[in-house]
């Protein structure tokens, strides 16, 4: 950490979310204008001098075609978590590491991998991993009138209920492809506001061709399901083991391959 607070650093922040202090720090102050609106949903300006995470990030704003040989560089505490000539990339992860860096570590929270739809006042949970076709099942499910929670995130509270975490959908168009981030109400579609119990669980991934036959899971099943998937099941595990039972007492859990999104959707929504 010596090597790094000898750095020339310009300009810097903290915040929390969660109940977690993150401090940032900069090479360039113009480079915090472009950290704020990636930074995760709820997070709230801090004067805090001590945080729980520091971020460290070099970078190159004005270089962004690359004609010079520069890298940016982040930093999570002593380790290094991007370098890049792209400065874009820079940003792209340091906003995914921050919201995961904030999932792991959240208090009274327990963070699932999951996409996340209101239909009727209740939830509708889809957990998966990245490139899963989670987001691409929200968007749908939002385009027919769900009320839009989360693509990537399901917020559980101790009592079980999914929260909020409304950020931007990301839409790739195809698995290589950098994603765009398009606000769901760019689809039409109401942005949740409360806590819901969940409802439904869809343990699913995309294999083209298939036809939607979904078994059903029993609780516990269920809760392995999202253990799987959950940020904190290694640093937190009593509080994930305490949450996710609760978070599906009334739920209905099914899993299975599906085809396209869009075949899918009304026999969800129904």
């Amino acid at each position: 950490m010596a090597k790094l607070d000898r750095l020339g650093w310009a300009d810097g922040m903290s915040f929390t979310a969660y109940g977690v202090r993150v401090g940032v720090r900069v090479n360039d102050a113009a480079i915090l204008r472009e950290l704020i609106a990636r930074l995760p949903p709820g997070s709230q300006s801090s004067s805090a001098h001590r945080v729980d995470h520091l971020y460290s990030l070099t970078g190159f704003p004005t270089n962004s075609n690359g004609k010079v040989r520069r890298f940016n560089l982040g930093y999570w505490n002593l380790l290094r978590f991007s370098r890049s000539q792209s400065f874009d990339n820079l940003l792209d992860e340091f906003e995914s590491h921050v919201q995961l860096t904030v999932a792991e570590y959240a208090t009274r929270r327990v963070f699932v991998h999951a996409g996340v739809v209101g239909w009727n006042g209740r939830a509708i949970l889809i957990p998966g991993a990245s490139y899963s076709g989670k987001t691409t099942l929200v968007e749908h499910l939002i385009r027919a009138g769900a009320t839009y929670y989360s693509d990537e995130y399901a917020v559980l509270d101790e009592r079980g209920r999914v929260h909020p975490y409304a950020r931007p959908l990301g839409i790739r168009m195809s698995e290589t492809a950098r994603a765009t981030k398009i606000r769901a109400e760019e689809f039409g579609a109401q942005v949740g506001s409360k806590p819901l119990p969940i409802d439904l669980v869809i343990s699913t991934g995309f294999k083209a061709g298939a036809r939607w036959r979904p078994r059903k899971l029993t609780r516990g099943k269920g809760v392995l399901e999202l253990l799987a998937h959950t940020v904190s099941a290694r640093s937190q595990p009593e509080l994930a083991l305490s949450v996710l039972p609760k978070a599906l007492e009334s739920a209905r859990i099914v899993k299975g391959v599906r085809g396209e999104a869009s075949e899918i959707v009304e026999l969800i929504l129904t």
